[in-house]
């Protein structure tokens, strides 16, 4: 016990010489932490995985500019490292991570219209239909419009920094991207 009241001890006073607020110690060995500078944390003593901030900033932690156009290798390369440094069989499950409180979009998440929800049963009617080169041809392009528009629009929507509406948009966005994998099942000769 005495440990770990030392441990909290060192770590505020450390963080008060510092001007910066104290933070909790580590969770499982009480052992003073290392300034938060970018997810994720390991307790230098016991090398456990610390939790993340209360509200963690997704554009941080992948170490990307806080744009809706980044540069996707890089994001990919981010990926993977982060992916190895917490893997869940290391891990166990985590809550979902957000950004500014807004989770992002699920299979499930649509504040669609009821005008949006006919057109993508409409294409789906289309995709159902017998095999016609040309109405796969007119689906393929009507899709590509679509993706290329709501991509615009999520780009504003990031750059007014209105994340409810992206959020919004992206799950549209899903709705397209299934059809599009449909299209292309469709095309696969059999």
């Amino acid at each position: 016990m005495r440990a770990v009241l030392r441990a909290r001890l060192g770590w505020a006073l450390r963080g008060a010489s510092l001007g910066r607020a104290p933070g909790p110690p580590c969770w499982s060995c009480g052992a003073a932490l290392p300034g938060n500078d970018g997810p994720p944390r390991f307790c230098p003593g016991c090398q456990a995985l610390q939790p993340p901030a209360p509200r963690p900033d997704l554009f941080r932690l992948m170490d990307c500019d806080r744009s809706f156009r980044i540069d996707a290798q890089q994001l990919q390369r981010r990926f993977r490292s982060l992916q190895r440094a917490v893997h869940p069989d290391r891990f166990g499950q985590r809550p979902p991570l957000e950004l500014r409180g807004v989770e992002p979009a699920q299979e499930t998440d649509s504040d669609a219209d009821s005008a949006f929800l006919m057109e993508i049963m409409e294409i789906n009617e289309k995709l159902a239909e017998p095999k016609n080169e040309d109405n796969l041809e007119e689906i393929e392009t009507l899709i590509k419009v679509k993706q290329e528009e709501l991509t615009r629009e999520v780009t504003a929507a990031f750059e007014r920094d209105d994340l409810q509406e992206a959020k919004k948009l992206l799950a549209k966005m899903k709705y397209f991207a299934n059809l599009e994998d449909k299209l292309k099942a469709k095309k696969i000769p059999s």
